[in-house]
Formats: structure tokens, sequence, C-alpha cells
């Protein structure tokens, strides 16, 4: 029986960030897009998706994805059958990222979701290239349908998470390492660091893209994933 593949988005991001994944995806096993968004740390936010999802499955995270998949993975691990890390950090917070939260948190409560996500985003989640501007619409997309209370959970959730290396370090079966080559938010370097700290890992590096590699490289990172789940 083909296993399902779960696919956790990154903050303020929906389904909309996978739909490459789902055309490629879908024909061929159940293909699942679970919300991340309905509490204020990583532990409910984990435990809320394992309880709505089948006993065992693949696991993709990207960004704030991959932080809630890694919680995952450390309460379930035996429901985990593979694990892939997109354009994720396995680290706490830093105290310099933490400290922008706060403000931002108060700039959205004044109702400014646009100014901040926009003034995130632009500087920081894509490389260069001719689809740039249009997924720029996408992202903005999401975060508007997603609102403030979601942004503001993830924020929280995002600020007290856990270090998860021991929680990598623990998981033995086939694991993925991906990002893009020029992202600036969660580098290659911490996906060498993943790779490292999981026993049994590949390290993908897409090229021409930043920190959405889904929606940048569509075929590259669909090709990376289906040599993952192969090894399933």
């Amino acid at each position: 029986m083909t296993l399902p593949l779960v696919l956790l988005p990154g903050m303020m991001c929906d389904a909309r960030l996978f739909a490459p994944q789902f055309a490629a995806f879908s024909g061929a096993r159940t293909v699942i897009a679970a919300p991340i968004s309905a509490f204020q740390t990583m532990r409910e936010l984990a435990a809320d998706v394992l309880n709505s999802l089948p006993a065992r499955f693949a696991l993709a995270g990207l960004s704030m994805g991959g932080i809630v998949a890694m919680e995952m993975v450390r309460q379930s691990p035996e429901r985990v059958a593979g694990l892939a890390l997109l354009d994720t950090n396995p680290l706490a917070e830093s105290d310099a990222v933490k400290a922008r939260r706060g403000p931002q948190i108060e700039a959205v409560k004044s109702g400014n979701l646009r100014q901040v996500m926009r003034e995130e985003m632009k500087p920081n989640y894509l490389t260069d290239g001719p689809n740039q501007g249009a997924i720029l619409d996408i992202c903005m997309a999401m975060a508007a349908d997603l609102g403030d209370e979601v942004f503001i959970n993830q924020s929280k959730a995002l600020m007290t998470r856990p270090d998860q290396s021991e929680t990598l370090k623990s998981f033995a079966k086939p694991a993925l390492s991906l990002c893009g080559e020029d992202d600036t938010l969660c580098p290659v370097s911490r996906h060498e660091l993943m790779r490292d700290l999981l026993p049994d890992s590949d390290l993908e590096i897409v090229r021409n893209a930043g920190h959405l590699p889904t929606l940048e490289q569509p075929e590259a990172t669909n090709a990376a994933l289906s040599r993952w789940l192969e090894r399933l």
C-alpha cells in the first residue's frame, strides 16, 4: 500500500505552496496539506496535525512546516515513515530573530499584516527570476486569507520552539534535507547540519531558488522528493 504524503506549509502559507507537488504526486498516492495555524506552541501544533492523520505517512515540511514536522517526529516517530525537511531550521530561534517578532505582532494587531508580510517577504523569500512577481502574489494571497490571528499564533510558536537536534539524531529512516541555493532565511549550512544529524539523509540543493523552491523550481524539487519517496 502506497504511503500518504503529508505536506506542512511554511508560515502564512497554505496548500497553494505545494500546488506543483499535488499535481505531481496525487495520481499515485494520497497527498495531504495539513494546516499549522490554530495554536501558539510547536507541541500543540504537532499534536493537532498528528490527530488528523493516518497511522503512517511520509512527512515533508517547508520552513515552519519543517519545524512542526520535527516536533511530530519527536512526539510520534513510529508513525513517520520518512522525513523531508525543506528550507527549514532545526535550532531554537535566535535572540536576534526573536527580538523582531514582538514589533511585528504589534504591527499586525494594528492592521498592518500586508505591510509586515511584504517587508519580510520581498527581500528574504525569493531569488530573482521571471516568476518572482507571480509567486509573491500567491504568498500575499495566502497570508491575507489566513489573517492576523494565524500570524500571531505562528509567530509565538516560532519564538518558543525547541532545538530538535537530538530528535534528528534519533530518526534513522530515509530523510531528505533540501533547500534553495539562494535561501537567506534558512541557508545551505543549516541543511548540511541536518544532513549530518540525520543517520540516513540525502542533501539536495536546488539551483536558482530561494526560500520557496516548491514554487520557484518545482521540477527540480519534485525530482528530489521522488528520489526520497522511492527510498521509503
